[in-house]
């Protein structure tokens, strides 16, 4: 019974808010396309170096000198951590909105820059690489993103029609103890990720370096 409840709610939810939905999905996409073509922007210097910094650390990673599964717990929990309180906290300014899109965009940027790069670098290895190191956390990380910044969007929405439109709706306090409650969910789900980075992400990085070397 309680099971069908919040689905119930979870699907309300996404019905009520599916245009943010699709336009914060649309949005991260193409920062991650954006990403890829800067890639290919970059002059065959800027990819020599940064490779050369890439193929340094793979020899860390294979040597087993990379900082600890704890240390990159913490540093994974404590990074995303901050950029999902960020948003949090953007979400409850009402001036904060268009930088919560920058950030979604910015994130995808990165991903899409990452993959793109090994990929251009390593074709099927660099493919290889980016699927044991950078899809596993973010099958997680990514879906929280979006759902954190569409709350926050939303939030931030019903704010200014609260403030600038006069217009009555449901009262503010039990809206923000639920924004409060997911954000508090999420970074449950962002620990649960960077579990994932910390200790399932460098062996497999480790075994596939190890294969293409």
């Amino acid at each position: 019974m309680k099971k069908k409840k919040y689905q119930n709610v979870a699907a309300t939810h996404f019905r009520e808010h599916s245009s943010i939905y699709l336009f914060v999905i649309v949005l991260f996409f193409m920062g991650v396309i954006f990403g890829a073509i800067v890639v290919n922007s970059l002059s065959f210097t800027q990819k020599e170096d940064l490779f050369y910094y890439l193929s340094q650390f793979f020899g860390q990673v294979s040597a087993e000198e990379v900082a600890t599964s704890n240390d990159l717990f913490k540093q994974s929990l404590l990074h995303n951590a901050k950029y999902i309180g960020l948003i949090w906290l953007l979400g409850i300014s009402i001036i904060g909105l268009p930088v919560i899109l920058v950030m979604l965009f910015i994130k995808g940027m990165v991903v899409g820059f990452t993959v793109g790069f090994l990929v251009n670098q390593m074709a099927w290895d660099g493919f290889l690489l980016s699927f044991v190191s950078i899809l596993p956390q973010n099958l997680v990380i990514i879906p929280v993103f979006i759902i954190a910044a569409t709350l926050a969007v939303a939030f931030s929405l019903k704010m200014i029609k609260k403030q600038f439109m006069k217009r009555m709706g449901d009262p503010m306090l039990p809206l923000f103890g639920r924004y409060a409650a997911s954000f508090a969910i999420a970074l449950v789900f962002i620990a649960a990720a960077a579990g994932v980075e910390a200790f399932i992400s460098p062996p497999l990085m480790k075994s596939v370096i190890q294969s293409i070397q």
